[in-house]
C-alpha cells in the first residue's frame, strides 16, 4: 500500500509538473485613447520702443518706424480653420497708427493689419494643423504732424490664436 502511494504520490506531482511547464495566463485590458484640441501660441519676447523723432518739411506724415525683432510660433491641431487675431488694448488717439505683420507658413498672413482702434482684426487667417516656429512679428508705428506729440507711453496687444 506504501508503494502504491508513492507511485501515486510521485504520478501527481510529474503530472503537475508537466502541466505547469505547459501552462499560460493571458490577461487583455481596453483603455480609451483621445487627443483633445490644442492651441499653443508663444512670443520670443517684446518689441523694442517705436519713437518717431523725424520728418520731412513741407509733409504732414512725419517718418515712420518699425520693428521686426520679435517672433511667434504655434502648435494646433484643431483646423484648417484656425487664425490670429491682434488686438491694442487701447485705441490711439487720431492721427496715429499702428500696424502689425505676422508672417506665416501655415496660413494666410493679412499683412500689415492696422490695430490703432483696439478692435480685434485678423492677421492670420486659415492655419493649417500642426507647428509653426519663429515667424516674425514686425510692428510698425506713424504719425502725422498735425496729431501733435505723444508722451511716451505703455501699449498691449494680445495675440490670440482661436477657429
Amino acid at each position: 500500500m506504501k508503494k502504491l502511494m508513492m507511485v501515486l504520490v510521485i504520478g501527481t506531482m510529474s503530472l503537475l509538473l508537466v502541466n505547469s511547464a505547459f501552462a499560460q495566463t493571458n490577461v487583455t485590458q481596453n483603455l480609451t485613447l483621445s487627443v483633445g484640441a490644442v492651441y499653443k501660441m508663444i512670443t520670443s519676447g517684446n518689441p523694442g520702443a517705436l519713437a518717431i523723432s523725424t520728418g520731412t518739411a513741407g509733409t504732414d506724415a512725419l517718418t515712420a518706424v518699425s520693428d521686426a525683432t520679435t517672433t511667434y510660433s504655434i502648435t494646433q491641431n484643431f483646423g484648417n480653420t484656425v487664425k490670429i487675431t491682434a488686438k491694442l488694448d487701447f485705441a490711439l488717439a487720431a492721427g496715429y497708427t499702428l500696424t502689425i505683420n505676422l508672417a506665416s507658413g501655415k496660413g494666410t498672413s493679412l499683412g500689415a493689419v492696422d490695430i490703432s482702434n483696439a478692435t480685434a482684426k485678423d492677421a492670420v487667417t486659415g492655419i493649417a494643423i500642426g507647428a509653426d516656429a519663429t515667424r516674425s512679428i514686425t510692428y510698425s508705428f506713424s504719425a502725422l504732424a498735425s496729431a501733435g506729440t505723444l508722451a511716451s507711453t505703455s501699449k498691449s496687444v494680445t495675440l490670440t490664436l482661436t477657429n
